[in-house]
């Protein structure tokens, strides 16, 4: 039987995910803080072995709008859990899966906009993000995956009763942490790696198209495209 993993699997978008994956049947292993698992301990993650399918999901809020507000122990469990998980879990994950291995990270609609209410949230989301675009081709070289997928408000225990109600009260839809799984498991499927979906309610998962940068001009306002990779 294929085995997975999903961090932050006990409850939310988590637990979806577990159970999306077992309907696949795989055998699933939830990493979890209340089950003991710290996503931001290395040494936990040298316990791990080897999956098929990796669901790195596990995330906290980041603290308040103004950054003067902020606490140094907030900031730095928002950091721990939202980017160690993910960045600890891949360099563990890459060292033992086998070639044909997926690994989908749980990022954020925050990961790709601004989040004035939250930016410390944005910031780890956009790290994610950026992580998983990256990291891509050192992994594609190995024959795994990775891919983020990127919800907008998931109807969780994370969208605070406050927010929850604003939403409602405007008409603006939530997503429900199973239409999060699902577009997880197109992400999975669907044999693309380095790439970001946007989940929206009433949307199916799209592959998110970024921008190109503009490169550099040399005399005579001739563009020169972008670099290559520095280690080519």
């Amino acid at each position: 039987m294929s085995r997975a993993l999903v961090t932050g699997g006990a409850s939310g978008i988590g637990a979806a995910l577990v159970a999306r994956l077992r309907a696949e049947g795989f055998e699933v292993e939830s990493l979890d803080v209340v089950t003991g698992f710290d996503v931001s301990d290395p040494e936990r993650w040298d316990e791990v072995g080897p999956v098929d399918v990796a669901c790195l999901n596990a995330g906290v809020l980041g603290g308040p709008p103004d950054p003067a507000d902020l606490t140094i122990d907030g900031y730095r469990r928002a950091i721990a859990a939202n980017v160690d998980g993910v960045v600890l879990g891949v360099r563990r994950l890459v060292r033992v899966m086998r070639a044909g291995g997926r690994i989908v990270c749980t990022a954020s609609l925050a990961g790709l906009t601004a989040v004035p209410d939250d930016p410390v949230y944005g910031l780890t989301k956009h790290a994610v993000v950026g992580f998983v675009r990256s990291a891509a081709p050192a992994l594609a070289a190995r024959g795994i995956s990775i891919n983020a997928v990127c919800p907008g408000f998931v109807d969780t225990p994370m969208v605070s009763d406050t927010a929850r109600s604003a939403l409602v009260k405007t008409g603006f839809p939530l997503l429900t942490a199973a239409e999060v799984a699902e577009a997880a498991w197109v992400a999975l499927s669907s044999g693309e790696t380095g790439h970001a979906w946007v989940v929206q309610p009433g949307r199916p998962p799209l592959d998110f198209r970024f921008p190109t940068l503009p490169g550099p001009r040399r005399e005579g306002d001739r563009s020169v495209g972008l670099p290559p990779p520095l280690s080519a």
